[in-house]
């Protein structure tokens, strides 16, 4: 009797010690992920104020410092980490200048071309260490020439211009910044024949609107000596090694053949302030600009010229090889660790970086420290995890637009590998810029950001989450797409198919690029409390967990279906009386759509199944090898040929526009062709837009058939 007791004793307890020892279902630490308890918006602040005590543009020491520092946090976090070094060609300013030659009896001016340091500024001991003012990637030269008013230097600017029987040609033209990449305003005015450009930061646009606006340091905007600087290049990646990684002893283009192929500019260039802007605008006569040509009311009239105004432009720039730092960190996974999911930010800046990018990198080393903290609680991830902070992102970048140097190089180099197991990609280049979350992917991720956006609360009003604010008025939240350069997502979707999101609070911010991007800045205008970065390191590994843990990829393509049917019905607008037929391409997205409605059935039987446990253990491939058809549809997307005159990118749904890096184009090989017949006006031309037609049909159908999974 007394040794049944003991024997039963020891059962009941050996059961109770199992149940404390066994592990918590996955959504218990993702509950626990996005709780007050891990969360530390002292540490963000931390991170972002020992990241941007130093401006740290690419190659520089502070950069490697900065490289060093993350290293250091990953390694405190257990993540088997290292950094992936590179050399690659970068560019930066030996000298420049900029002079203008007024009517008589008003003297010339040569411009002091310097952000100007303001009382009390912390970071004044530090100033000199701030890059002098340019265009990454400027063309060489000196040009002289009056001066043409072209608005934002879009190509219809050129086409208003020409009705109004201004000459371009021999000219520098003076644009202002917003709506295109500042690459592309520069191309534009190539291509319309100008000697050279110049790009203003618009007081309209950057700072305030009139002249009793406050600046920084007492408000958000945009100081008048304040200037953008940015890269002009309009290729991804280092342009020494288009389409393969520069690693040791590679082969590399020589700059000759750089400028051949088309991707920098051809004639000088140099942004300048506000304030210079103005000055230059004061010396155009001609005809009076349109109305939404024009300033802010205080603003002196928009003439559009060519002059009076001369001005002389001169630039020397120089190629430097230089090594760049990624970092990466691992956290293998226990069940499927050859499958991938990926968080990238870079953290080279132009100057301090406070918003761009180091709000993202702080929210990066956030991510890392709450997952930490998961594993020492029993987490163990599904599916791998790779945290990267890349290098060389801004030296050759397109605001809102980059050329993405380290992350291109490093998915060059491991390109088979990430083809055949990356999940998903998820970036965040800026966290904050200010509130209200945005968002944007490839369509088959949507409801995962929806449900993710559920479960967190959103930083401005605890009474509501983020997915309340993020709607709005609205029935759902708009998510944007990710066709646009952009950032470190580009070589992920467009070169090798990767599924993307991109996430932030707010789109923009008045002292983008400028030596003012300071942690003061962010402390007093961006997120005072930093709970905007909590909320984003939220977001980003909530994601994260969800795509790393779940047993089934939580992908819709149901939605991807439904976004291509809505674009191609737009295509129907452009294309009506072409002789153009979008049949193929309708019907390949009706068979998508039956595709992805039978994989999402086959999903809810084997989840059905899951309740068998004898005839669940014999399903177990089936399901990995659903996840595969899933994760590999949107490779199906790509072409080994790409887009024509653009070989690099690959993805036939989604890509820059040829002239605006910034806009994000849904069948961008058809929307090239369309631009060229629309120009040649020719049945060779319009042929031509068919035949993209079928290319993408194709594709469309390939990726059907990826999610059937089977042979034909």
């Amino acid at each position: 009797m007394f040794k049944t007791a003991i024997t039963c004793f020891l059962a009941i307890a050996t059961s109770f010690s199992f149940l404390l020892s066994s592990p918590q279902p996955k959504s218990f630490y993702h509950s626990l992920y996005t709780s007050t308890s891990l969360s530390d918006n002292v540490s963000i602040s931390h991170h972002l104020h020992t990241l941007t005590r130093r401006p740290h543009v690419a190659g520089s020491e502070a950069n490697a410092e900065a490289a060093a520092y993350v290293l250091s946090v990953f390694t405190s976090c257990s993540l088997e980490s290292h950094i992936a070094s590179y050399g690659v060609s970068l560019t930066y300013p030996v000298s420049r200048s900029l002079s203008l030659t007024r009517p008589p009896p008003q003297p010339p001016i040569t411009f002091a071309l310097r952000q100007e340091i303001y009382e009390g500024d912390p970071y004044a001991d530090v100033a000199d260490e701030v890059l002098p003012t340019f265009h990454g990637y400027a063309k060489s030269g000196t040009v002289i020439g009056p001066v043409v008013y072209v608005n934002y230097g879009r190509v219809e600017d050129y086409v208003t211009l020409k009705e109004m029987v201004v000459n371009v040609t021999g000219t520098v033209v003076l644009a202002r910044y917003g709506q295109i990449f500042r690459g592309d305003i520069v191309h534009n005015a190539f291509e319309a024949g100008a000697a050279g450009a110049l790009i203003f930061t618009d007081r309209k646009d950057y700072g305030g609107g009139s002249d009793d606006a406050r600046w920084f340091p007492d408000d958000k905007w945009m100081p008048p000596s304040g200037v953008q600087v940015g890269s002009v290049y309009d290729g991804t990646g280092d342009p020494t090694t288009p389409g393969w990684p520069s690693s040791e002893g590679c082969e590399r283009l020589s700059k000759e053949e750089v400028e051949k192929a088309g991707n920098v500019p051809l004639i000088p260039s140099l942004p300048i302030s506000a304030k210079d802007g103005e000055t230059i605008m004061r010396s155009i006569g001609g005809e009076v600009a349109n109305e939404d040509w024009q300033g802010d009311k205080d603003a002196p009239i928009y003439r559009v010229g060519p002059g009076p105004g001369v001005v002389n432009l001169s630039y020397t720039g120089e190629y430097v090889m230089a090594t760049i730092q990624n970092v990466i960190g691992i956290i293998p996974g226990t069940e499927e660790p050859d499958r991938l999911v990926i968080l990238g930010n870079h953290r080279d800046a132009w100057t301090f970086g406070a918003v761009d990018p180091n709000s993202g990198t702080a929210a990066l080393l956030e991510v890392a420290q709450r997952l930490n903290k998961l594993q020492k609680r029993g987490w163990k991830p599904r599916r791998t995890i790779v945290l990267c902070n890349w290098d060389a992102e801004e030296n050759l970048n397109k605001p809102v637009i980059c050329s993405q140097i380290g992350s291109t190089e490093w998915v060059e180099e491991n390109r088979e590998m990430l083809a055949s197991r990356a999940v998903a990609y998820l970036n965040i280049d800026s966290a904050v810029h200010e509130a209200g979350f945005h968002a944007s992917a490839t369509p088959q991720l949507d409801e995962l950001l929806k449900q993710a956006a559920k479960q967190v609360q959103d930083p401005d009003n605890s009474s509501q989450t983020i997915y309340d604010s993020w709607t709005g008025s609205s029935n759902s939240p708009v998510i944007g797409r990710l066709g646009g350069g952009g950032s470190d997502y580009a070589a992920f979707i467009q070169h090798i198919g990767v599924p993307v999101a991109d996430m932030s609070f707010g789109t923009g911010y008045p002292v983008y690029h400028s030596m003012y991007d300071d942690f003061i800045w962010m402390e007093k205008f961006g997120d005072p409390t930093f709970q905007r970065h909590v909320a984003a390191a939220s977001m980003w590994g909530l994601v994260a967990l969800q795509l790393a843990d779940e047993e089934f990829l939580p992908f819709n393509y149901l939605s991807y279906a439904f976004e291509l049917q809505k674009s191609t019905k737009d295509l129907e607008n452009e294309v009506s009386g072409k002789g153009i037929s979008l049949i193929p391409l309708f019907k390949s997205i009706e068979e998508l759509a039956k595709a992805a409605a039978k994989i999402d059935n086959e999903k809810k039987e084997l989840q059905k199944a899951k309740g068998w446990a004898s005839t669940w253990k014999k399903d177990q491939y089936k399901v990995r090898e659903l996840n595969d058809r899933l994760m590999m549809a949107e490779r199906a997307f790509t072409d080994r040929d790409g887009l024509s005159g653009r070989p690099w990118y690959k993805h036939l749904i989604y890509a820059p526009s040829k002239h605006n890096d910034y806009g994000s184009k849904y069948f961008p090989a058809i929307d090239d062709a369309i631009e060229e017949a629309m120009k040649l006006n020719t049945a060779k031309s319009w042929h031509t837009v068919q035949h993209e037609v079928w290319r993408v049909s194709r594709a469309v159908r390939h990726a059907s058939l990826v999610l059937n999974g089977k042979l034909t």
